[in-house]
């Protein structure tokens, strides 16, 4: 089991594989009578390799969490561990590389460019990466190998949530986080999105957190984290993964 330091001690050692701790996270907008408390004191460890479902309604603190463990945003107060390294003492230069070799985002909103085919979307990300996948072989991945020349607006929108999937995979990343990335998509569609993040997870043992307020898909994770009022109000771990083709909603 891994050693945690002491909110005023130096850094944690890792063990157990874990690839993220938290002890206490909070985070707080504004000030005041107007402070809105994002996160109240969040506690968690994730494992190397699984798949964690954020499960809860819409303001509960999962995407604030997710984007400190990205280093997309800052915490208030606490510690968040990417192995020994605590996220929440890093500076901007520190958490910019680190978003760079360890981590892979994907969005409700694909974000592709217009213009570029979606091999060429994929290469923006693996000309800086350092041991990147082809771009064919990313996109293969989740089962785009005929789709490769396709502009965005030749795909259909699970094909391009796919694409971004592929975009943010083909660096290897450490971990793939992901925000209601079935948001924008009907059942069916959302079905094939989800079997392709499955198999990032099981076929490149990428650490995968899936934020959701569907709580069907909870049923393909390892571990699944409910969210109320900006804590993690339960835990449970699924005896078995459920395949997304599995899933209905």
């Amino acid at each position: 089991m891994a050693t945690i330091a002491e909110p005023d001690g130096g850094p944690a050692t890792t063990g157990g594989g874990s690839v993220y701790r938290t002890r206490g996270l909070t985070k707080v907008y504004g000030s005041g009578a107007g402070a809105v408390h994002a996160l109240r004191g969040v506690d968690l460890d994730a494992r190397e390799g699984e798949m964690i479902v954020l499960l809860g309604p819409s303001g509960s603190g999962k995407s604030t969490l997710l984007n400190i463990l990205g280093g997309l945003d800052r915490a208030s107060g606490g510690h968040a561990w990417f192995h020994d390294r605590d996220l929440v003492g890093c500076d901007d230069d520190a958490l910019t590389e680190y978003r760079r070799r360890s981590v892979g985002f994907v969005f409700q909103f694909y974000n592709l460019i217009a213009s570029l085919t979606a091999r060429e979307n994929v290469s923006l990300i693996t000309e800086i990466a350092e041991k990147p996948l082809d771009p064919a072989e990313a996109l293969a991945l989740v089962g785009l190998e005929k789709r490769l020349d396709h502009f965005p607006s030749q795909l259909s929108g699970g094909e391009q949530q796919r694409v971004a999937i592929a975009r943010a995979i083909a660096k290897q990343p450490a971990v793939l986080l992901c925000d209601e990335p079935t948001g924008a998509l009907d059942s069916q569609t959302g079905r094939m999105v989800l079997a392709a993040i499955d198999e990032v997870n099981r076929r490149l043992g990428t650490t995968t957190f899936v934020i959701t307020h569907n709580a069907v898909i909870a049923d393909m994770a390892d571990e699944v984290l409910l969210f109320g009022d900006g804590q993690i109000v339960g835990t449970r771990r699924n005896a078995v993964r459920k395949a997304p083709a599995e899933l209905s909603w």
